[in-house]
């Protein structure tokens, strides 16, 4: 495989927010980073600085787009807008717990936790089959627009869920066995012909609790 027919990809889940530590949906709701969640977007972007980034593309929720000026501001990039990497609608299901939602809506609740492909939350929500139709396009665009570079692609849980799964085959049923930690560093690789995994997890950037 010719580099030039290449584009290294770095995913990155945007660091903590206050909604994560509660366990609350976010969906399209836009929430800040918290204190931690910027401490993990800092170090994320030293753990990357030395990285030859060509661009960076973000979320256009607040999250992600904090967390990506973090990482790009020492390679001197701009971030790229791009709403297409937004989290999953979640409809009516935004702002709750997921124990709210079974409670209240036990139904519902045992569609989106057994993965049900089709159940799309009420109010606006989305599908899994079009949240991966609509992750799996965005991302081989941007991945196209730059061939034999590295881009750093920064979204949601949601978001590195479906990345993996199309880079190692797995069913959008199949349970999940792997990590989609705040600010974790992933990496991909594309070509025409798809997405491979490359590494996945990386969280070594994460282990000195001392905060500045």
């Amino acid at each position: 495989m010719l580099l030039m027919e290449a584009t290294r990809l770095i995913a990155v889940r945007h660091g903590e927010t206050a909604w994560n530590a509660q366990q609350r949906i976010q969906g399209h709701v836009d929430i800040d980073l918290n204190d931690v969640g910027h401490w993990q977007a800092r170090q994320a972007a030293q753990a990357l600085a030395q990285e030859a980034v060509s661009m960076v593309y973000a979320s256009d929720l607040s999250r992600a787009w904090e967390t990506a000026a973090a990482i790009a501001r020492p390679h001197g990039v701009a971030v790229g807008r791009e709403p297409g990497l937004r989290e999953r609608a979640f409809g009516s299901f935004e702002g709750r717990t997921f124990a709210e939602i079974e409670a209240s809506q036990p139904d519902h609740a045992h569609r989106w936790r057994t993965r049900d492909p089709a159940f799309a939350p009420p109010e606006g929500g989305e599908s899994l089959l079009d949240f991966r139709h609509r992750i799996s396009e965005v991302a081989a665009r941007l991945a196209a627009r730059h061939l034999g570079g590295l881009v750093v692609l920064v979204a949601h849980g949601g978001v590195m869920d479906v990345l993996y799964r199309i880079a190692t085959g797995q069913d959008l049923q199949a349970p999940r066995t792997w990590q989609l930690g705040n600010a974790a560093i992933n990496r991909l690789l594309w070509t025409p012909q798809g997405f491979t995994l490359v590494g996945w997890g990386d969280t070594a950037h994460l282990a000195d609790t001392r905060r500045d």
